[in-house]
């Protein structure tokens, strides 16, 4: 079964239209390399693939050889190259791709943006698109599926999330099994692998720490301490795996207040599957404690895919003071505010009143079971 991606007709509409590199960021398992067959499946384009742990690749694509490079894609208008964060120097070799064949289009993908970012970003500046393809969205689902089918999935994506794989599977059991192994086998890869990050039980337990505070401001400090490391140790071990795509931030918004709690982050999961098999919990939402924050983390993630894909320019943060008063989620668009609180009931929440003395322009919302899709989707239920 393939799912729609609201990247595809982006990716080939720049590939068609331009010469510049695609770089396509993502997971391990997430789907770039079905969305990638999908995307050459319907170019008119002569293709060649290529594995960059394929050792005969991997001395031409290196070696910064332009006649090298030009036998390699001779024949070929589309060049695609999955996991290109395992080639010494792709970034140079894209760029002289670029100035030196520009008859030949390239893709290149990669599971780790730390390690791929490093070596593209200065060759390839002006050169290259990028982007970044996440779990599957709900916008995506809604291709295929209305309101009402939408909203009966809730549960099962708040449980078991929304990998590929995982929608595909019919079992629960088969679910639990899909979500261990690759918590086991592809999660860390990238940051044991490239990071030289040595520990991977600390990075394990912190993330096991993570996991249980997702809606909460985060302290380094507090989480050094339980772990016996240091806090500066703690702060590379979560960049790396925010680049990996396990987790992400918000931080404070502070603009007009002192009291505005600016100094520690919250931490969402980009997938709620891989934050409860991380904490091997897997019950239903009603045998559970931490609903709420399951729905939290769901719509803030769901909203983060819906404005990547809609090419929607928003920053987002999470606002509180320090006498208590707060917002689950703010974004700023266009030099607006615009504050979101998050519940699972269906009451409206009045807007604090130091929010709307600070932002006086400012909109405020509440986002909660019969309105959510249209805050996610461009799906709306019949109950809103």
């Amino acid at each position: 079964m393939y799912i729609y991606r609201l990247l595809s007709d982006q990716i080939k509409t720049k590939i068609l239209q331009s010469s510049k590199a695609v770089i396509l960021f993502g997971a391990r398992q997430v789907g770039k390399t079905t969305l990638l067959n999908h995307i050459i499946a319907e170019l008119p384009l002569k293709t060649l693939r290529i594995d960059a742990e394929d050792s005969r690749y991997s001395e031409v694509l290196s070696g910064k050889n332009t006649q090298q490079l030009k036998s390699l894609v001779a024949g070929y208008e589309l060049v695609v190259i999955d996991e290109a964060q395992q080639i010494p120097n792709i970034g140079m070799t894209l760029k002289l791709i670029h100035d030196h064949i520009p008859e030949v289009r390239v893709i290149a993908t990669g599971s780790s943006s730390f390690d791929l970012s490093n070596k593209i970003m200065e060759p390839l500046t002006g050169r290259h698109w990028s982007y970044t393809l996440y779990p599957i969205s709900f916008g995506e689902l809604a291709k295929e599926n209305n309101a009402f089918e939408l909203d009966q999935r809730l549960e099962e994506t708040l449980i078991y999330g929304s990998y590929p794989e995982i929608i595909a599977i019919q079992s629960l059991d088969e679910k639990r099994e899909y979500l261990n192994r690759l918590c086991a086998s592809y999660l860390f890869k990238d940051v044991l692998q490239i990071s030289q990050v040595r520990n991977s039980l600390k990075l394990r337990q912190l993330l096991k720490l993570l996991a249980y505070q997702i809606g909460n401001q985060v302290s380094l400090t507090e989480l050094g301490a339980r772990l016996d490391m240091g806090k500066d140790t703690v702060a590379r071990y979560i960049d790396l795996l925010e680049k990996s795509f396990v987790v992400f931030r918000l931080s404070g918004l502070s603009r007009n207040m002192r009291n505005e709690v600016t100094k520690m982050d919250k931490i969402y999961f980009y997938d709620l599957g891989v934050r409860n098999s991380i904490i091997d919990t897997l019950k239903p939402l009603h045998d559970r404690n931490d609903a709420g924050q399951l729905w939290e983390n769901f719509l803030v993630s769901e909203r983060l895919k819906h404005n990547a894909y809609g090419n929607i320019q928003a920053s987002s943060y999470f606002w509180r003071l320090t006498t208590g008063a707060e917002i689950d989620l703010v974004e700023e668009k266009d030099g607006r505010f615009n504050g979101y609180e998050i519940k699972m009931g269906e009451k409206q929440a009045k807007p604090p009143a130091s929010w709307q003395a600070g932002y006086p322009d400012s909109t405020y919302t509440t986002i909660h079971r019969k309105n959510y899709l249209s805050f996610i989707t461009n799906t709306v239920l019949q109950t809103e």
